[in-house]
Formats: structure tokens, C-alpha cells, sequence
């Protein structure tokens, strides 16, 4: 199975086959830690970085950029300089590496959204779009009117977006925190997706052809067969 199969694979498995639920949903999780929600809401990035280093238990020789969710992951010098990549992650890819977070945290728990969350998740991605639609459409038009509502839209689709995104790091974080005084619910250890070893000519290396024995299976032939008997009588 490909990295991209285990990505869906793994997709398939947190909204079908994960039975366990969060410690708290999102719309009580201002209330399961008012404090880290203010913080959440005013340094995110911060926030983001802490988790994310949580996740992996404080061991950055394990970190992937996205946690192994892009092409990208793997290859951005992740190796030699963990906690730089980290910081150009959170400050540039800062959405992904939220969902990161939430995904491993998913993974090794075995936990599923109620339909709550994935309602609140699914409200602020869709006023994200709206508020996109809005803008082309004023610039497309030039009309007053469409340009007063997108900018509407857009402060609602912010609103919605860096309070949703609070909450749901209060809600990692408070997962995270059960985890650490509970191991036993742990169902999987994390563990950091390997990138897929690429040939050099920059294509996927193929399989072995089937029933192809593997290497080192047999000795190596000897240097010289002996003469055949017999040819040439």
C-alpha cells in the first residue's frame, strides 16, 4: 500500500471505525479551559507549535512537516533542523499543521467527531469559500453593493475561523492532557509517517515483479561453473 492509500485508508477509519469520542466537543471546550482558549485565540501559532511538539512527546527526531499529509513532507530538511521547520510550518502552513495535530491525536486514540464538531468544522470552511466567492465576484463586477457584502462575509468567515480554530486547539490540548494522565487509552502509539523513498530520476521506485525472491534470499553464484560433461561427444 502507497503513502496516499494509507492517507485515505486512515481518513476512511476516523469517520467510519473509530469508536471513542474527545474529551470534550468543541462547543464546550471554552469552558473545559477558558485560559488556553483566550491564548489559543491570540497566538495561535504559539499554540500550535506546542501541541504539535506534544503530539510527538517532546521526541522532534520523529517530526514530518504535516505529519506526513503532503508531498512536500520529507523533504524540507525536517532531519537536520526539526524545530525551524516546525516555526515555518505553524507560521505558513498554519491551518494544516492544526489539522496535523488533530489527525495523530485521532490516530493514536481512536477518536471520532460528534456531528457537532464536524458540523462547527464544516460551517467555518464554508464561510471561508463564501467569503472567496464574494470577492471574485466584486472584482469581477465593480459593483459597490457586492463589494460591501464581501467584505461582510470575510470579517464573519475571520470571526468564525480564528474562534473555531481556538477551540479546537483547546480541544487537542485537553485531549493531549487526558492522554498524559491516562496511557492507557492510548490504542495506537504515534508514530511519524516515513516519506516514500523516491528513485533518483524523481519517480516512485517499482515493486518487485510477483514471486521475485528478495534480496539476499539466495548465495551469490560461484565464481566459475565447472566444464560441462559430455558436450561434443
Amino acid at each position: 500500500m502507497t503513502t496516499k492509500e494509507q492517507r485515505y485508508a486512515k481518513m476512511e477509519l476516523r469517520g467510519s471505525s473509530y469508536n471513542r469520542h474527545w474529551k470534550t466537543d468543541l462547543k464546550m471546550a471554552t469552558c473545559a479551559d477558558p485560559g488556553f482558549c483566550c491564548v489559543s485565540a491570540f497566538c495561535s501559532c504559539c499554540v500550535s507549535y506546542h501541541l504539535r511538539k506534544r503530539v510527538l512527546r517532546g521526541d522532534m527526531s520523529r517530526y514530518l512537516c504535516c505529519n506526513g499529509d503532503w508531498p512536500c513532507s520529507g523533504r524540507c530538511g525536517e532531519q537536520s533542523s526539526p524545530e525551524l521547520c516546525l516555526c515555518l510550518e505553524v507560521s505558513c502552513c498554519f491551518a494544516q499543521s492544526v489539522a496535523s495535530t488533530r489527525w495523530a491525536i485521532q490516530d493514536e486514540m481512536h477518536l471520532q467527531n460528534t456531528k457537532c464538531d464536524n458540523c462547527i468544522i464544516g460551517t467555518m470552511i464554508f464561510a471561508q469559500y463564501l467569503a472567496c466567492i464574494c470577492w471574485l465576484a466584486a472584482c469581477i463586477s465593480g459593483n459597490d453593493v457586492l463589494n460591501d457584502l464581501a467584505q461582510l462575509t470575510d470579517m464573519i468567515a475571520d470571526i468564525l475561523w480564528c474562534s473555531v480554530c481556538a477551540c479546537m486547539q483547546t480541544q487537542h490540548k485537553v485531549q493531549l492532557d487526558e492522554r498524559d494522565s491516562n496511557p492507557s487509552i492510548v490504542v495506537a502509539p504515534y508514530a511519524a509517517p516515513a516519506p516514500q523513498a523516491m528513485h533518483p530520476g524523481g519517480y516512485p521506485p517499482q515493486p518487485a515483479p510477483y514471486g521475485a525472491p528478495p534480496p539476499g534470499a539466495y548465495p551469490p553464484p560461484p565464481q566459475a561453473y565447472p566444464p560441462p560433461q559430455g558436450w561434443g561427444k
